[in-house]
């Protein structure tokens, strides 16, 4: 918004040309969403204690985990408002990035906050109905993967390997209800994989900082003709406002962090989850990134991955891999403390980021 009203006048001050580029647009964001987390959270915080909106703890986690029981749940609406609000600020309209990446935060935001308060009404910690659940998270990545198939976010995009990779072009133009399938896979599994790592405080939270500064960069070199030139990736006109909601994403997750390390006064909840992971699988579909994103996102990835392995293993030997899944429980049976798992998965998640990034010279 402030570009298209501030822009237009940098022929009247210089001033206002600031507006014209993204990195500083997407640092105003940046701080803008900080602020308003910072601002926002103390009073949704007292606003989901006065209505007793408490976590339920499922009986058979770790015990340490009792004393979390009541602690306000659906703190996601802080990182959704603080998210949402500064990339319409920010962010250019007139491209859709921006847009779709809105919708897409909105859409799987209302599928967790439902489940939320389910989970509060039946005091049941399944929530809604894992089917329905399933159902709401399939529908948007069909939606999205017709909707990209229709109207292609960059339609003049060469289909030669450095603009494109083979298989994904083929893909799109010759079975296109494949490519449709993928994009759902992509997001379902994204958003399943951030809301099974929202296990401890602040975990998820960090977690969703570093990688949305890793597709901060990725989308504003892919939104950049020199810089893909000078690195030899594909230039997707547009994508580079992704920058701006990246960072706004970023800044509101370290302000949630704020409140949410441990010991957390309030938990993001299937309302922050969901929404996370949706969003940043719908980032990397944007920037055609989709297999870098088990890459970013690797410690996500495996604590999905240990979830499947140890049902997997359960059903067919009768035995566990694990001693708790996901991952972080099994380390905390093993002995590590809370903080301990939380701060050696940051730093994972930092090494994962950084070999994301390392491949921007390995095309």
């Amino acid at each position: 918004m402030l570009y298209h009203l501030l822009a237009p006048l940098a022929k009247q001050h210089i001033l206002f040309n600031l507006f014209n580029y993204i990195t500083f647009r997407a640092a105003g964001a940046t701080v803008t969403a900080l602020v308003l987390a910072f601002v926002l959270g103390p009073w949704i915080i007292r606003l989901l204690r006065d209505r007793h909106v408490g976590q339920v703890i499922r009986a058979e986690g770790p015990a340490s985990h009792a004393g979390k029981r009541g602690t306000p749940t659906m703190g996601g609406l802080v990182i959704l408002l603080a998210t949402v609000t500064p990339t319409l600020l920010w962010a250019r309209l007139d491209t859709r990035y921006s847009v779709v990446a809105v919708v897409a935060m909105l859409w799987m935001g209302m599928i967790g906050f439902l489940d939320d308060y389910l989970k509060i009404v039946r005091g049941k910690s399944q929530g809604l109905v894992a089917r329905w659940k399933l159902i709401g998270q399939i529908s948007f990545g069909l939606a999205l993967g017709l909707y990209l198939l229709a109207s292609p976010l960059a339609p003049n995009l060469p289909p030669t390997s450095t603009q494109l990779p083979v298989f994904k072009y083929q893909l799109i133009v010759f079975w296109p209800a494949t490519y449709v399938l993928f994009v759902t896979l992509v997001v379902t599994g994204s958003s399943n994989a951030v809301n099974l790592t929202d296990g401890l405080d602040g975990l998820a939270t960090g977690l969703t900082a570093i990688a949305a500064g890793a597709f901060a960069i990725f989308a504003y070199v892919f939104g950049r003709f020199d810089w893909t030139k000078y690195v030899g990736v594909y230039f997707l006109p547009g994508a580079g406002e992704l920058t701006v909601f990246c960072g706004a994403l970023a800044g509101a997750a370290l302000g949630f962090l704020w409140f949410n390390c441990h010991p957390a006064k309030v938990i993001m909840g299937d309302t922050g989850a969901l929404a996370i992971g949706g969003v940043i699988g719908v980032i990397a579909i944007c920037c055609k990134q989709e297999l870098l994103l088990a890459v970013v996102g690797g410690v996500f990835v495996l604590e999905a991955a240990s979830v499947i392995l140890q049902v997997m293993s359960f059903r067919l030997t009768g035995k566990r891999i694990f001693a708790m899944s996901p991952l972080h429980h099994h380390f905390e049976l093993r002995g590590w403390k809370e903080n301990t798992v939380i701060v050696r998965f940051w730093i994972l998640s930092a090494i994962f980021a950084l070999l994301g990034l390392a491949t921007l010279k390995l095309r």
